[in-house]
């Protein structure tokens, strides 16, 4: 059975994106290390798993990005957690996040016919429970599961349990106020901190795992 693995960046107080969304904050602190390690671990991915928020953000975003981590999630294929039983790729809502990475990132608008669409375009789409689904795509054959979010898919895999592993860029920077991550556990949840790598921006990547029950 493959893994489901968390890739988040996260503010040292806890939020992984400002009250309305805002990611503006990851670009000013990110550097080159951090990135590199990011792309290591995108590449590594047998699928890409995210929320219907996020999906339709990175599917304007990365098809048309000049930037390294653009070819793993352009390439790779996706899943995408909604309660719709179909998608139409250019009729979705973006949000704060699309506008904050195409302002630093200078990403253009995606034309239909664009090969790095395809990927995209043919995301499967997991609309049943969310227990449910993500077992059943942890059944199948392929390199682990790498799921990216939004907030409230994020939350609701951490508060199922659902998470094997997590990999978290902790960004140098308070938000005072945002959306959190780990809102939606019920209880404590004790963490094995498996590998921590700091880089020159004063970014630290923390991998933890579920601890082993006594």
């Amino acid at each position: 059975m493959r893994q489901l693995i968390l890739k988040m960046s996260i503010s040292l107080d806890g939020f992984v994106a400002g009250p309305n969304g805002e990611i503006d904050w990851l670009f000013r602190s990110s550097d080159e290390g951090s990135r590199r390690w990011v792309e290591e671990t995108l590449w590594q991915a047998g699928l890409h798993a995210m929320g219907s928020r996020t999906y339709f953000d990175m599917a304007r975003f990365w098809p048309t990005a000049n930037h390294p981590m653009a070819a793993p999630m352009n390439e790779i294929p996706k899943a995408v957690f909604t309660r719709q039983k179909a998608l139409d790729l250019h009729a979705g809502h973006t949000t704060a996040a699309l506008r904050d990475a195409q302002a630093q990132e200078g990403a253009a608008e995606v034309p239909a016919h664009l090969e790095s669409l395809r990927s995209w375009a043919e995301a499967e789409v997991a609309h049943g429970d969310l227990v449910a689904e993500v077992n059943r795509l942890k059944q199948q054959p392929g390199n682990f599961i790498l799921a990216h979010g939004g907030a409230n898919f994020a939350q609701s895999l951490a508060a199922a349990g659902l998470i094997d592993e997590y990999r978290l860029v902790i960004h140098p920077v308070v938000l005072g106020k945002g959306l959190p991550l780990f809102s939606q556990v019920a209880k404590p949840m004790d963490l094995e901190l498996c590998s921590a790598t700091l880089f020159r921006s004063g970014i630290a990547a923390h991998v933890y795992r579920p601890a082993s029950q006594p």
